[in-house]
């Protein structure tokens, strides 16, 4: 989710911005199933391989319905929420309030809170737009570690009409991603009350969940969503259910149009559907032949996919893309930015971060991932790595988004390269898979990649001397 607008940069130059953007257009200017997936294997024997969900982890169900007006889509989100330290409240993000003009006409509403332990609810500010960034709801008695409760959230969405943002309607398609409240906990710190801020990045934190999701949509229209995805329901009064299940989804995006889809499996057995509407760029099969290079490229460094199934609907607007568990909005038929967004699967869907307080965890990963595939010069890695400015600053620490884009995409991603050369290759890809596999679906921090990386001290230094990791 990371990135909305163009494509990505490093020296002028190397990979992707909002999740979207590259070096180059940044510088210059019943709880289900675990995925069913083979066990890991190590990279170099020293790996325990990769680490399960957690058990305890949050129990989502989406209900929504776009309406027939196809700007209105109204839902009922069900959570059992178990927490790992004692709490009185929940707290929910409403992602689609936040300040940026591109979410101009989105607006997230919650209609009631309810729940056996639900004791009152409300709005908090934290920088977003009326009504509020954050609903927070009151229990009636505070939950000890490992005590559950469940809670339901009625919700209204509306879709605005305006630049490419998680959430919007434009010609012919309508999508939301994070348009419901999102759970805002990091498991052993406990609630994200974190700012919004007025740059085009993320500042959401929330942990994997066990989430199935239905929505009800007008039959004539298709839907790709995050998730393992059923055939839709028979047509009733105008109307099609679709269901999907994701057993390890952070957040969920949704796009509904009258897409022409095309579907096929990796080599690893990832199902990959792609939509796009008539008359696009390019066609369906060929955006699904991207999207298997990509993840077959992607493996060979990383290990395998995090997912089941991956679907990437392409939208009708330029800006970039974003990413989501198993699912990703793209705008615009951009190879690199494409790469940059199945690279967020590893980055962000199963090694979570606090996009707020340490940004470059994912957008720096993902933006050195695009150098697996579209190799790098010394000299434009270089021009990246001498911007100045600290790697590992928080949102709340850049004042222009060509500042953020700069130093989080361009100068970690070139970091991360810089680190590689300086260990080995080998070493370094082998550190880094095993980083992979034991922060997989957990909220990693910066000392999760010091840790991983402790036995090879010139790539720590290099990652010290960029300011993305403390001395």
């Amino acid at each position: 989710m990371r990135s909305r607008r163009a494509g990505l940069l490093l020296g002028a130059v190397l990979l992707l911005p909002a999740c979207g953007t590259s070096f180059v257009d940044t510088l210059a200017a019943e709880r289900s199933p675990a995925p069913q997936q083979p066990p890991a294997t190590p990279s170099d024997g020293d790996c325990a391989g990769r680490a399960e969900p957690d058990p305890d982890r949050p129990v989502v169900e989406l209900d929504v319905r776009l309406a027939d007006d196809l700007r209105t889509v109204t839902g009922t989100e069900t959570v059992v929420f178990t927490p790992d330290l004692p709490t009185g409240e929940l707290v929910f993000r409403l992602v689609p309030n936040g300040p940026d003009p591109a979410t101009a006409g989105n607006r997230l509403v919650v209609d009631a809170a309810r729940g056996d332990d639900v004791a009152g609810s409300g709005y908090e500010d934290a920088g977003a737009e009326d009504p509020g960034g954050l609903y927070v709801v009151r229990l009636a008695d505070r939950l000890a570690a490992g005590e559950a409760t469940e809670v339901a959230l009625d919700f209204t969405l509306t879709l605005g009409q305006g630049g490419f943002e998680r959430v919007g309607a434009a010609g012919g398609v309508y999508w939301w991603a994070s348009g419901a409240p999102l759970l805002a906990w990091e498991p052993g710190v406990g609630w994200a009350r974190d700012p919004f801020v007025d740059l085009p990045g993320e500042t959401a934190t929330s942990p994997a969940a066990d989430t199935t999701i239905r929505v009800s949509a007008p039959e004539a229209l298709s839907v790709l969503m995050t998730g393992d995805q059923a055939e839709p329901s028979a047509p009733r009064d105008g109307r099609r259910t679709w269901t999907s299940v994701e057993p390890v989804a952070r957040d969920v995006s949704v796009a509904v149009g009258g897409f022409d889809t095309a579907s096929a499996t990796s080599d690893g057995g990832v199902e990959v559907t792609t939509g796009v509407l008539p008359g696009a760029d390019v066609p369906a099969r060929e955006l699904t032949a991207w999207t298997l290079a990509a993840i077959d490229e992607l493996e060979a460094r990383f290990g395998r996919f995090p997912y089941a199934t991956l679907t990437v609907p392409l939208l009708p607007d330029d800006g970039g893309g974003i990413e989501y568990p198993s699912s990703i909005l793209l705008a615009g038929a951009d190879r690199l930015v494409l790469v940059h967004e199945v690279a967020h699967m590893w980055f962000y869907g199963m090694v979570g971060d606090s996009q707020f307080r340490d940004p470059w965890l994912d957008e720096a990963f993902a933006t050195y991932a695009e150098s697996i595939v579209f190799p790098v010069s010394e000299e434009t890695a270089g021009q990246a790595l001498d911007t100045p400015g600290e790697v590992g600053a928080g949102m709340d620490e850049f004042d222009t988004a060509g500042g953020y884009f700069r130093r989080v995409y361009a100068k970690g991603g070139a970091a991360l390269l810089a680190a590689r050369e300086a260990a080995g290759a080998e070493a370094f890809d082998a550190a880094l898979r095993c980083y992979v596999d034991a922060n997989a679906w957990t909220i990693a921090t910066p000392d999760d990649v010091a840790r991983a990386l402790q036995d090879l001290p010139a790539a720590l230094d290099v990652l010290i001397e960029a300011g993305a990791l403390d001395e």
